[in-house]
């Protein structure tokens, strides 16, 4: 009788490792993975040897004091941080690794930070189109590029020889119209289309906390990073923020959310991670980490949130 229990699928990468710590097969069905992630300022050590992954559709809420990594955690998975040690793995792409274009493997990881990070110089709808249209832009000019090439050789080769010219699948004006459509989309899912024209200055914490969380998503990402996407806001901005962040999570995006919303963690999270001195001491289903906690620091920790 064959065992019903799945094998699991690993891959050793093939890249010369510079590293302390040499490198290890990787899970690729996970969607993000880390191994011995460290990272230290001089002889502070903020975060120390942490491995673990995290799978597509997990809904991951990180929690502890203040001090503990967490935000370095959650920045060092889309190398915002570049880790002193270890490896950050991404749909089987290392991003330690110096031959990956990071900015690419960025594209699918969408942030949202404490302080909103708008461009107060900028209109709601520009904040939102500009990535998208300087990326689509960008790759329209990639392959024009590349068909002047192949116009350009064609001239020196026998005519059976020649290559095809690569049919250009877009126009700019078709990609600024399909990113301002999709800007206004997004906006009106958030009630706030009448703002697209308005600078985030005159804007509330929690509306402009939203376009932050909305202008990630107009670049279809595969996973959310939140950092404690609440902790700039007024209380009763708090809650339509996390309301946001609930649909998506009911929508199946997968996201990784360092927050201090116990609630909130409980609520959306399936699996809790709490870090305490740069490592993850217990992990677990929001109702083990918050119903029977093992870890006596964690237990500790939640007697003084809860």
């Amino acid at each position: 009788m064959k065992s019903a229990v799945k094998k699991e699928k690993i891959y050793t990468p093939k890249f010369q490792n510079k590293r302390k710590t040499p490198v290890e097969p990787y899970d690729v069905n996970a969607l993000l993975e880390v191994q011995h992630l460290t990272k230290e300022y001089g002889k502070l050590k903020v975060l120390d040897g942490i491995s673990e992954k995290i799978f597509n559709g997990e809904k991951i809420a990180i929690i502890g004091p203040s001090g503990s990594g967490k935000s370095t955690f959650l920045r060092c998975l889309n190398v915002l941080e570049d880790p002193t040690d270890g490896y950050v793995f991404f749909e089987g792409n290392n991003l330690c690794d110096l031959k990956v274009n990071i900015n690419v493997q960025r594209r699918r990881m969408g942030m949202v930070f404490q302080q909103f990070n708008l461009f107060n110089n900028m209109t709601v709808l520009k904040n939102i189109t500009l990535a998208p249209l300087h990326i689509g832009i960008r790759e329209l000019n990639k392959q024009k590029r590349e068909n002047f090439k192949i116009k350009f050789l064609n001239l020196f080769r026998k005519k059976d020889n020649k290559l095809p010219v690569l049919p250009l699948q877009t126009t700019k004006a078709k990609i600024k119209d399909d990113a301002k459509q999709n800007a206004m989309r997004l906006l009106k899912r958030i009630g706030l289309e009448e703002k697209a024209d308005v600078y985030p200055s005159t804007l509330s914490g929690g509306q402009r906390q939203r376009i932050a969380i909305v202008r990630a998503l107009a670049m279809n990402p595969k996973v959310m990073l939140f950092d404690e996407p609440t902790s700039a806001l007024d209380p009763e901005m708090v809650g339509e923020v996390l309301q946001l962040i609930k649909e998506l999570a009911t929508e199946g995006m997968t996201m990784v959310i360092v927050t201090h919303e116990m609630g909130f963690a409980r609520e959306v999270a399936t699996r809790v991670f709490f870090m305490d001195g740069g490592k993850i001491l217990e992990q677990g289903t929001p109702d083990q980490i918050f119903g029977a906690p093992e870890n006596e620091r964690l237990k500790d920790f939640l007697s003084k949130v809860l």
